[in-house]
Formats: C-alpha cells, sequence, structure tokens
C-alpha cells in the first residue's frame, strides 16, 4: 500500500518506496505509478482506465516524496513548473567524507552514456549544464550528512557530482569506487511547487528510513 502525503482533486503526492521503479520497466516488477492508478480505482470506485499524469521521476534506488497529476490539466502545469525550475527538490544524502566547505554550490557539465546507463563529468562543449546547492547538518565517524537543493535535474546528477569531487554517496554501487551493501543513501526529502489551480505553495516531506546510515544522525523535519 502507497503512503499518502497529500491528495486533493488535482494531485496525489506519495511517498516512493526505495527499489520501486518509477513506471513500468523491462523488469516488469511493480512500479509507483501503477500502484498509484490502483490506489485511486479502489478508493474512488472509479471505472476503466484511472488518469494519473507523471511529471518528474527519482531513480530506482531512491526512495522519497513525489508529486502525480490526477487530472491532465494539472499534469501540464505542474510540468512547467519542473520546467520552470518553480519545483523546488530537496534531497538527504550521506557522502562517505566530509566536504571542505559547509555549504557551496557545484556547477558541472554532465554526459550519459545510454548504453550502460551512466554519467561522467565533461566539458562544456560536450555536457549539459548541472547546477546543485549543499548545506552540512552533520559529520560522523568520517561520514556526512547534507541536505541538497537541485537547480537542475540531470540523470544521476548528485551521484555524479558528489562522486566526482571524492565524496560519493555511501552505498552507491553505480558511482563509489568501493561500494558496502546496502541501500543507497539519498533521499528526496521535500517537493515544494505551486498549486496547479490555487498557486498556493504545497510542500510534502519524507523521512529516510530508521536504518544505517541514516540513523547515525539526528534527522528531524
Amino acid at each position: 500500500m502507497i503512503r499518502v502525503l497529500y491528495e486533493d482533486n488535482h494531485l496525489l503526492c506519495v511517498e516512493k518506496p526505495c527499489n520501486v521503479p518509477v513506471m513500468e520497466d523491462d523488469s516488469r516488477d511493480p512500479d509507483l505509478l501503477s500502484m498509484c492508478k490502483a490506489y485511486l480505482k479502489e478508493t474512488y470506485h472509479k471505472p476503466g482506465n484511472v488518469y494519473c499524469g507523471l511529471v518528474h521521476r527519482l531513480d530506482r534506488p531512491v526512495g522519497g516524496a513525489m508529486v502525480f497529476a490526477k487530472t491532465s490539466k494539472a499534469a501540464s502545469r505542474l510540468s512547467e513548473s519542473v520546467r520552470t525550475n518553480a519545483m523546488a527538490k530537496e534531497y538527504l544524502a550521506v557522502l562517505d567524507g566530509v566536504p571542505e566547505q559547509k555549504s557551496a554550490r557545484l556547477t558541472d557539465y554532465l554526459i550519459k552514456n545510454p548504453k550502460t546507463n551512466t554519467v561522467r563529468v565533461t566539458d562544456k562543449e560536450h555536457g549539459k549544464f548541472c547546477a546543485l546547492s549543499y548545506e552540512v547538518i552533520e559529520v560522523r565517524n568520517g561520514k556526512t550528512l547534507v541536505k541538497i537543493r537541485l537547480e537542475t535535474g540531470r540523470a544521476h546528477q548528485i551521484r555524479v557530482q558528489f562522486a566526482s569531487r571524492g565524496l560519493p554517496l555511501v552505498n552507491d554501487q553505480r558511482y563509489h569506487p568501493a561500494p558496502q551493501k546496502g541501500q543507497i543513501a539519498l533521499h528526496a526529502f521535500r517537493l515544494s511547487f505551486p498549486h496547479p489551480t490555487t498557486k498556493e505553495t504545497v510542500t510534502v516531506e519524507s523521512l529516510p528510513p530508521d536504518r544505517a546510515p541514516w540513523n547515525q544522525f539526528r534527522i528531524t523535519i
């Protein structure tokens, strides 16, 4: 059963579980979009197909707050909020290492290899610009809890930007040079965006699971 964070006639905000794909992929594992459609169909006794609009994504291993649209008009306006950066996306991550600066803005150019589904830092001529800002929350045993504000939404952006600086995310099986077994320490902590009809700010929050490495730190909303 999905955990609903906020819902009205236009929006469905839910908590994405870790390791669940946002939409159906080659694995044919249960996906979040289908779960949301099933929830709407059952809750409101809707016959036939149910509309549920996907407006943004999270990597499969990553959990946290997501918003879906319940109408096509809401989907269009939420997609515009994503495109214009009116949707603020904040993440929590645990870095394997300690940044030199307590807070900073990181900018890079990224290029994706579709054959390997990996991303790396490159030059301006070949890559797409990306930017994020981070703030150190707490340091414990050589690991750092950071809060991240995305400015762009490139594939694997957070993971690659920190790994390229020698600060890979804990348990990142793809970009950590020597990953431990476990769930990647990246969580979609907060979403804020203008409501598609009222224009009032909607904010939803999700805390990471109470397990390692998150439970080494004091995390509060």
